[in-house]
This record gives C-alpha cells, structure tokens and sequence, in this order.
C-alpha cells in the first residue's frame, strides 16, 4: 500500500509518550508530570466556569488582558511579552523563527526531553554539551558557540536533574555569547527556587536584547491543564516573533483562568512554598533510608540510578505510582501532596532493601552515586 510521502525526519523522531498508568488507571498517584497537587482556588476555578460560556467564540488572539497582566507583574511594557499554548509552544516558535538551513542550536544534555525533538522538526542541528555532576556547563558551551548557532536554551532550573545556573554564570555566558545570537533562559521551574546564588533572566533582559525568558503557568501556578506560557524579551525580537506564533492558539478559558491566577498570586506562591517544604521533607526521608539524592531547585528530585533506573521505574509502577523513567540514567519523581509521597517513600525503601539484598545489589547501589 503506498502512503503519501512526508518528512523524512518523522521517522526518526519517537512520539511523546506520557508515563504508563497516568490517563488509564484510576488509582495511579501522579509523580511524574510535574504538576501542582493542589485543586485550582476557588478565584480561578470561578473564572474558568464563566469564561466556558463563552467557546462558542474565537479568544482574543492578541492575549491582550493576560498580556497586560504579565506585564504589571513583572513591570515591563505589554510589547516585551508573547502569550504562547505552554512554554513548549513557545519554545517551538522559537526553533521555527531561527532555523535557517545550516542552522544549530545547543543546549545542555541531559535537558528538557523535547529539546531535541523541536529542533528536528525545525530543521536545527542540536548541539549538545555534556552536564557536569547534573549541571549546566556554561564555558563549555560558550565554547560550542559559533557563526552557524542561532539559538542557545539554559533550562533553569534543569528538568529532570533539578540544578540551578547562577547569577554570575549566567552574566559570564551572556557576554560571551555573540549578539546575534538568541538565548533562551526556560524557567518553567524556577518558582521553586530557593538557591540564593540563582538569579533570573528578567533581571538581564534590558542589558541583554538577545536574551528571551520564558515561563509557565503550568507548574507554579497549577495550570497544567490549560495549556498557558508566556516569554519575556525585547520588543523588537517579541515583535518578530509574534508573527510565528498561531492565532487563537491560547484559548478564552485559559487566558481567563491565568489572568485570575495572576490576581491570586501571594495565595498560589504560599502553595509553592508548601511544596518546597514538601520536597525537603521527602530528600531528608530518602536520605534516612540510604539514597544519595541531590538537591534539587524544582518541584522534582532526580535519582541518578544509572542502568537500574528503568527496573526501578517498573518497580514504582508496579505500586500504583507513576515516575518519570530515563533509562539508563536516572529517574525524575514530582513533589506530589504528601499521601502520594509518603506511598513512594513506603516503595523506595522496599525496593533499595529488596535490591540490597539480591544479587548484584552493591552495582544498584552504585548507580545511584
């Protein structure tokens, strides 16, 4: 049977797929999406309600009342700000307004798993620059920058490993990197932060008209399910790249559920901290039970299990708890409400206890550090 003929770099790319059991079984406990555990507030779950009468008209393509609101909350004019389906849609946009042919983007490896998928499909080449101890190697990939780069992305922090670039680095980089080349700083995470040595790109947009930030409402803001991010930068680069952006791609129920959440901000960022204690109680309980865990500046711990990683994950699933598995390198796990937690704490300690036990037990352990 012969088929229509369609990208040749299709075939290469893998589809994203979401970790087994979350959308099919009732009583998975969700640790590996990265969402907020909390219910909307009651502010936004009202906003979303009314707005729903109104899908039976387009949104307003411009995002125009959410994009004034990000702008006072951040104190910039409205022309520095694009309204985007998710950081990943504006990530997309990002890749498809630089990627002449020839073109490459670099970024640290292992990073944000649709890196490398977006660039493909933009026609990019990807670059990637080894992490080092989990971390963003700034000299190495200022290094790696030459005539052909047009794009370079800093996830801060990091998904999955959960590191922070500094302040100081950051600068470093920046005035190493030519003008001509972009910078995207991804900040989907960076709510989380409490590493006072981090610093973020929108205190360096103005000194810097080739850095762009992008950020989510996705996480922090527990609005995973509307599909909403923004990305901060100067007018002139914004305004070129409003045009690669799909109109109406931000629907009217999601602009007015993250202008409500915007309004409710000292409440949500109270749930952040909540979390944050969450995530310091649950690597001080993994810790206790013999585990090396990093720390991590995000709503996630990263294991570094190496080559057991993929047993684990099936381990954990196995539970009725579902993780994020990179096999062959680590596992990511979400700060989920502090049952679902305690239920992976309970599987975690079986599974290092079981796997101490068996045969081959110090290579497990092992992979681990």
């Amino acid at each position: 049977m012969s088929l229509p003929r369609l990208r040749a770099v299709l075939g290469r790319l893998t589809a994203y797929q979401a970790t087994e059991g979350v959308h099919t079984a009732a009583r998975t406990r969700p640790l590996s999406a990265n969402e907020s555990p909390h219910d909307p507030l009651p502010g936004i779950a009202e906003a979303i309600a009314d707005a729903a009468s109104t899908v039976n008209r387009y949104p307003d393509p411009g995002c125009g009342e959410l994009t004034r609101a990000i702008a006072r909350r951040h104190g910039i004019t409205d022309d520095g700000v694009v309204v985007g389906a998710g950081s990943v849609a504006l990530l997309q946009t990002l890749m498809q307004s630089v990627g002449d042919p020839g073109t490459e983007v670099v970024y640290a490896w292992r990073s944000f798993e649709l890196y490398p998928v977006l660039a493909d499909l933009a026609g990019l080449r990807s670059v990637r620059v080894p992490l080092v101890d989990g971390a963003h190697d700034l000299p190495a990939m200022a290094d790696r920058v030459t005539g052909a780069t047009r794009l370079v992305l800093i996830c801060n922090p990091n998904n999955p490993t959960g590191t922070v670039v500094t302040g100081e680095a950051l600068r470093t980089f920046l005035a190493r990197t030519p003008a001509t080349c972009l910078v995207a700083l991804d900040e989907a995470y960076y709510e989380y932060t409490r590493e006072p040595a981090a610093s973020s790109g929108l205190d360096l947009c103005a000194a810097h008209p080739n850095l762009v930030v992008l950020r989510t409402f996705s996480k922090a803001y527990g609005l995973a399910g509307l599909r909403v991010g923004y990305l901060v930068g100067h007018p002139r680069v914004t305004e070129q790249l409003r045009k690669a952006c799909l109109a109406y791609a931000v629907n009217g129920v999601a602009q007015r559920g993250a202008v409500a959440a915007l309004g409710l901000d000292d409440q949500l960022l109270r749930r952040v901290d909540a979390t944050v204690a969450e995530r310091g109680r649950v690597r001080d309980a993994l810790a206790a039970h013999g585990w090396d865990v990093p720390a991590g500046h995000a709503n996630f711990l990263w294991l570094r299990l190496g080559d057991a990683s993929a047993e684990f994950g099936r381990w954990c699933t196995g539970k009725g708890i579902a993780v994020r598995t990179f096999p062959g390198e680590g596992v990511r796990v979400s700060i989920g409400c502090a049952e679902d937690n305690d239920a992976f704490l309970a599987a975690s300690a079986e599974w290092l206890t079981r796997t101490s036990a068996g045969a081959g037990a110090g290579e497990s352990r092992a992979a681990e550090r």
